[in-house]
């Protein structure tokens, strides 16, 4: 049957335009990072195994319960899985129960009404001239999927599910990136608090000093308003922080979808050794676990099937229609059997055959969005692949700023009090001292500074991976 229609609508197939003649560049990834560690990628461990910090990973569950952004994500699933129904329901017969009344009057001179006038429609009863007519019964409509277009619809509309369930992976990874980095900045917001605060006590007791040796008149004025903008600068810093402060634990709380409040945390956690490199797998572990990637795999696929629908529009489609039930002119004799029952069948054959550049339009729609696609695939490949080499080198390099930091902070923790003992003695002056506790609170804030960038870095690391939605979303595929 599907072969003699084929040879009956070769002149339609014949017309049908070509597909596109462009193809995406191919990208041939590399077989290692060049600063990563061998082993499997830490993309693979759940989110609870690699931070390992109690308060931060309640934080993060809180988070994928109640977040927003993540709740509305998860709607557009249950959308998408909709669409796959309705599509996988457009190739099955369409079953309809029907009760239907009509009244009509058909023209004297016309074939129906002059039939009429002289046909009894009862013995003796002719005809009304004003007829009834009552139906109660089932239609039925179906469509032959003949050349696989409602098929190829279905595939689509599965794949743009699919793709759904990879973009809400890809919310979960951010969200838990993003609720861990606002942690670690609000850790080192802690520390930076705390270091401007015992700071700025040591700056006034040092002013105090200024001041009675100024009485003694071993120093000027000038040296205790010095100190003084010393101390007054410092504690500024230090409410600039706690604004800081304030506002990342709010961030936080929007985070995980509750009002604001006091957020937990491990102190301990900013100070926590990090390697200066994690196992990262090779390349082609990306094409796997990361969800962006997937879902740009999925959109292609998704618009391989719209091409190959588009191209089924211009081949015949073959309809079907039936009805059975029961007809009359009367009520009171609509369910008499086998007298008002009634039935029908029709099919036929539809096909665009003058103007059809809508079709023609859909199908150019379709090899550009297929396109776009491949390209769209092929730059995210390419632009994850440069994001994780990028933070590899970068975590690598961070290693050596918070080691020479440490040294930078080891070398200046005492130039303060030597600093002072040498002004007591005359042997060193006020500015020395000033440069001293300003290099000593620069060096402790640059430290911690260095500690949250190169756990942030981490962070960003194990999601580019592809880490950090493993685990967290049941979804019936």
């Amino acid at each position: 049957m599907r072969s003699l229609l084929a040879l009956a609508c070769v002149p339609l197939i014949a017309c049908v335009p070509r597909g596109p003649t462009k193809t995406a560049r191919p990208i041939a990834l590399p077989a290692a990072f060049s600063d990563g560690l061998p082993g499997a990628s830490v993309a693979a461990l759940d989110w609870r195994t690699f931070f390992a910090d109690e308060a931060l990973n309640r934080l993060i569950g809180e988070a994928l319960a109640n977040n927003y952004d993540l709740q509305i994500a998860l709607q557009r699933i249950e959308i998408a899985r909709a669409q796959t129904t309705r599509t996988a329901g457009a190739r099955l017969p369409q079953i309809d129960m029907a009760v239907a009344a009509s009244l009509r009057r058909f023209g004297a001179y016309t074939m129906d009404g002059a039939g009429n006038a002289s046909t009894d429609i009862r013995p003796g009863q002719r005809v009304p001239e004003h007829y009834p007519e009552v139906f109660a019964g089932l239609q039925a409509t179906w469509e032959a999927d003949l050349w696989g277009r409602l098929g190829k619809l279905h595939g689509a509309a599965r794949a743009r599910y699919l793709a759904s369930i990879e973009g809400t992976h890809l919310v979960i990874a951010g969200l838990v990136a993003e609720v861990a980095r606002t942690y670690y900045e609000l850790l080192a917001v802690d520390a930076m608090v705390e270091i401007t605060a015992q700071s700025a006590e040591q700056q006034a007791r040092a002013l105090e000093l200024m001041r009675v040796e100024m009485q003694a008149g071993r120093t000027t004025a000038l040296a205790v308003q010095q100190f003084a903008a010393q101390v007054a600068t410092t504690r500024a810093l230090a409410a600039s922080l706690a604004h800081q402060q304030r506002g990342l634990e709010n961030q936080l709380t929007t985070l995980v979808g509750r009002l604001p409040s006091t957020i937990a945390r491990t102190d301990a956690a900013l100070e926590r050794d990090v390697p200066r490199s994690l196992a990262s797998g090779v390349p082609s572990d990306l094409l796997r676990n990361r969800p962006d990637i997937r879902a740009a795999e999925l959109a292609v696929q998704a618009s391989r099937y719209d091409v190959g629908a588009a191209r089924a529009a211009f081949y015949p489609r073959l309809r079907i229609t039936a009805s059975l039930g029961y007809e009359a002119f009367d009520p009171r004799f609509l369910f008499a059997t086998p007298e008002s029952l009634a039935y029908g069948v029709l099919g036929g054959l539809v096909a665009p055959l003058v103007n059809r550049s809508a079709i023609k339009a859909e199908l150019a729609v379709a090899n550009a969005t297929q396109l776009e696609a491949m390209v769209r695939y092929q730059q995210t490949v390419l632009r994850s692949f440069a994001e994780v080499s990028t933070t590899l080198f970068r975590l690598g390099q961070l290693g050596d700023v918070v080691r020479q930091q440490r040294e930078k902070l080891a070398a200046v923790r005492e130039t303060v009090a030597t600093a002072e003992a040498l002004f007591r003695a005359g042997r060193a002056t006020y500015f020395e001292v000033l440069l001293a506790q300003q290099n000593t609170l620069q060096s402790r804030l640059e430290l911690v500074g260095a500690l949250r960038d190169r756990h942030i870095t981490r962070i960003q690391l194990y999601r580019a991976l592809g880490g950090g939605w493993q685990g967290t979303l049941a979804v019936r595929p």
